[in-house]
């Protein structure tokens, strides 16, 4: 296989714009002339279209991505309630398979310049019994981006998430600060106080959207 550029998008929690940031990159990419493709490997919150379980995130990465993947390859495991996704895996009485995800992820890589892995919670969200979204990022090699959400709590959240990426051993390719409240204040406050305690650049600071579509990113992604 080609040399195949990729980046795993993890966040300090659940809400903080993973895919906000996400399509914004794949925008970037996009205006740059790169063919990229698009991967939600699992998802939690789904409504049923066509006889077939579609998450709102993984479509608007689908439509973002160059590569139009085929849903079931970029959304492995899908779940209509929207919940911890390993309980919504034991409820659907199934196991969430790393390997799986992996197979479909070279599939998908393949053709392309670029690929994004976009992740379910944060970080250390479980998966199965055994495994979390950290191990996923690992067996897929990819280097992490963090989105950072800017709330109260972020700055612990923050070095906690940029930690627990270093001790599993995954490159923390940097972060970016999402102002994912309007109204949160000493903005810049806390963005100094998290960039001086990370060795991980700050990439971006973005502003909050409603509509992921709208945010746009100018950033150089290490190769």
């Amino acid at each position: 296989m080609k040399k195949q550029q990729g980046l795993f998008v993890t966040g300090t929690d659940t809400e903080v714009g993973k895919t906000v940031v996400s399509v914004a990159l794949l925008n970037m990419l996009k205006r740059q002339g790169l063919s990229t493709v698009a991967m939600k490997p699992v998802a939690s919150g789904a409504k049923k279209i066509n006889d077939q379980f579609i998450n709102d995130d993984a479509l608007k990465l689908q439509q973002a991505a160059v590569i139009d993947a085929p849903y079931a390859q970029l959304n492995p495991y899908v779940f209509p309630a929207a919940i911890a996704p390993h309980i919504a895996a034991a409820q659907a009485g199934i196991e969430i398979d790393i390997q799986i995800i992996k197979q479909a992820f070279q599939r998908l890589a393949e053709p392309s310049d670029f690929i994004l892995v976009e992740g379910v919670g944060g970080w250390l969200a479980p998966l199965n019994r055994q495994q979390t979204v950290a191990d996923l990022a690992i067996e897929l090699k990819l280097p992490v981006l963090l989105v950072v959400g800017l709330r109260l709590g972020c700055i612990n959240h923050a070095l906690l998430s940029a930690w627990a990426i270093e001790q599993s051993g995954a490159k923390l390719q940097g972060w970016i600060a999402n102002k994912v409240q309007g109204n949160y204040p000493c903005v810049d406050e806390n963005i100094k106080a998290i960039e001086q305690r990370l060795k991980a650049p700050l990439l971006a600071t973005l502003d909050h959207f409603d509509d992921a579509a709208s945010a746009r990113l100018n950033i150089r992604l290490e190769p």
